[in-house]
């Protein structure tokens, strides 16, 4: 979501609450703030003091929450009002498919039907796979700032950890800021292992996928000399299965060698590469992959981050957990999103279907 359309977004709720829009400085900071630039930075543009935009922020924030009821703060800005527009596209559309309903059965002169709260998506999808609605991503920023922070300085990077901690969803967010992000522009090129057969299988994909012929051999190295391509490798843990070889990732760090590589190498791995790729130790050998990429270990959300997702999706329903039962989700999913998405997911559906 484009920072101006978020601003007309947040002016057009204020107006229908017949609430002030922003200022022209409100309007200044939103924007700065929606687009990752702090207050200094914001300050600088607006030829005013840090500390006055940082007052001005955090009262717009402040206005935000008491009129539009949206918990904004500025290390967690955007998600919030992301995901209250995707819930409020729902609602037009929930209310529209109400009133042609309405329609249908006025003219049939039959009883009126009753759209509820059954109708509106359960806000806490998908429960298994990688969010891949920008909208709906949620958190993760630190780690973004910190990917592209080593990607620009020419290296490649690996995101760590455990299995359902969101590396495939923050693997796709990557891919879909990098045109933004990046200094030097790649084409983001995302391919999941999962779908690969074995090293013939994955060349045929990475061909394909970045738009040049077929090829594993010094065909390959030619068609990409020319080409910048920022490629995330999801599942990389399957490299060590039969039918993949060393072979394929010393070509893959030959090709990501140099901040001008044809390559540069986004991957999502469940274990440090050291350790996942053991032929790399025979004969007191590095792994390829890890001489290669920079280490990045995503640990699971905290409380305050576990609260903020749970009140960010719940937010434009009707519904509201207890205190009893978020303590409960925070303990019981550990800060593991996925889990924690299950969890509330049939939490939820309690609430809709017992009619709580």
């Amino acid at each position: 979501m484009e920072s101006r359309d978020a601003l007309n977004f947040i002016n057009s709720l204020l107006l229908e609450k017949s609430q002030p829009v922003l200022n022209e400085l409100e309007e200044s900071i939103f924007v700065g703030i929606w687009e990752g630039k702090d207050y200094k930075q914001i300050a600088a543009k607006e030829h005013q003091s840090d500390q006055y935009i940082r007052e001005c922020g955090s009262k717009l924030c402040k206005k935000i929450e008491t009129y539009l009821e949206i918990k904004v703060k500025k290390k967690n800005f955007n998600n919030p009002i992301e995901y209250l527009y995707t819930q409020y596209a729902v609602q037009v559309e929930t209310e529209k498919i109400k009133e042609e309903r309405l329609e249908q059965t006025d003219s049939l002169h039959q009883t009126s039907i009753t759209i509820d709260e059954t109708l509106i998506p359960n806000p806490f999808i998908p429960q298994q796979a990688r969010i891949d609605d920008p909208q709906l991503f949620f958190n993760r920023d630190r780690e973004i700032r910190r990917v592209f922070e080593v990607l620009n300085s020419g290296s490649s990077v690996a995101l760590i950890g455990e299995e359902g901690i969101g590396k495939s969803s923050l693997l796709w967010k990557i891919c879909q800021l990098a045109e933004s992000y990046l200094h030097s522009p790649r084409q983001p090129v995302f391919l999941d292992l999962s779908l690969v057969n074995d090293e013939n299988d994955f060349y045929n994909a990475l061909c394909h996928e970045v738009g040049i012929p077929e090829g594993n051999d010094y065909r390959l190295t030619r068609n990409l000399r020319d080409r910048r391509i920022l490629l995330a490798i999801d599942n990389v843990e399957k490299m060590t299965w039969e039918g993949f070889t060393r072979g394929l990732r010393d070509r893959l760090r030959g090709l990501a060698e140099g901040s001008n590589a044809p390559l540069k190498l986004i991957l999502a791995a469940t274990e440090p590469l050291s350790t996942l790729f053991k032929d790399s130790q025979d004969g007191s050998k590095t792994s390829p992959m890890e001489t290669a990429c920079q280490e990045e270990n995503l640990k699971p959300w905290d409380e305050a981050t576990t609260r903020a997702f749970i009140d960010a999706r719940l937010a434009v329903t009707s519904v509201r957990f207890t205190e009893e039962e978020i303590i409960q989700l925070v303990q019981e999913s550990d800060g593991h999103p996925r889990q924690l998405m299950q969890l509330c997911y049939r939490t939820y559906s309690r609430y809709v279907e017992g009619g709580e």
